[in-house]
């Protein structure tokens, strides 16, 4: 038997030496998942045995964890814009540095009808709808698989959301549910460069959608495709949210200006590199 006090403390000591950067936090939130603990709890029974169960399943995350498994993936959630998400490896894990995307449009989405292009988990067009009050909310991926987990979380926000499987805009004409043009598209599409794939960290390149990550050979693919084709689906006037590579700033600018943006704005995130891009469709003097 062993108890719930030294279960935490072999776990945090195993993933320090597998170097895992967050091994305290993350044994923590391992901890947390099995037993439902609070920390409260935890402070009042830390000295009590756990159940060989518990403890099997503990130290069955923990080696997960010590192989670079997401701590997302193992306990199936993650917090964004202070709300709860499904994950898993068929979306892209949400990112801090998305907050401020949403942030920004927070700013003006409401009563104003919103698409969210790549969606993924769906947590930006989720935290706009639940937040943010707007009028019609839309949200697009070409993963089945991507979509079944959004869908999910708008279930579990009872967010109403019109989801839709197409490959960027090649589709949306052709759904029945969309009768409109959109007064906002938001986007944090793939934008690693592919050649740059290999290098990311470990729990990133091996288990997290590849399709989520590349950009192509550029990293620019994406943002060439909505820059084309954005305008054909925002209302005159319509805002366009974009997150970005830090350094994708200027050519991602170049390529909206040349499609009848205006008004852009390049904004930097909580390290001060460049991460969000806003503009407007023919809005001189707006």
């Amino acid at each position: 038997m062993i108890s719930y006090n030294n279960a935490l403390k072999e776990a945090i000591t195993y993933l320090e030496q597998e170097d895992i950067m967050d091994a305290k936090i993350d044994a923590w939130y391992l901890l947390e998942y099995i037993t439902g603990f609070s920390r409260v709890d935890f402070l009042l029974r830390g000295n009590e045995d756990m159940s060989d169960q518990e403890y099997q399943k503990l130290r069955e995350l923990t080696a997960k964890r010590a192989a670079h498994v997401p701590l997302q993936h193992l306990i199936g959630t993650t917090e964004f814009m202070g709300l709860s998400f499904c994950v898993n490896e068929h979306v892209l894990i949400p990112r801090q540095e998305t907050e401020l995307l949403v942030e920004e449009v927070l700013k003006v989405c409401n009563g104003r009808t919103v698409l969210d292009m790549c969606t993924g988990s769906g947590c930006i067009i989720i935290s706009l709808a639940t937040l943010g009050n707007v009028k019609e909310a839309y949200a697009v991926d070409l993963s089945n698989e991507a979509l079944a987990v959004a869908s999910k979380n708008a279930t579990l926000h009872n967010a109403n959301i019109t989801f839709i499987q197409s490959d960027m805009f090649k589709d949306i004409k052709n759904n029945n549910n969309i009768n409109t043009k959109f007064d906002i598209i938001v986007s944090n599409p793939p934008y690693i460069k592919t050649e740059d794939i290999k290098d990311l960290m470990q729990e990133v390149k091996e288990y997290e959608p590849y399709m989520a990550l590349d950009g192509d050979e550029d990293g620019l693919k994406f943002y060439r495709i909505i820059a084309n084709e954005a305008g054909n689906y925002l209302n005159e006037g319509g805002y366009l949210f974009l997150e970005i590579g830090y350094n994708q700033g200027e050519d991602v600018k170049q390529l909206l200006s040349e499609r009848n943006f205006t008004n852009i704005k390049l904004l930097k995130d909580y390290a001060g590199l460049d991460r969000i891009i806003i503009a407007r469709l023919n809005a001189n003097g707006i």
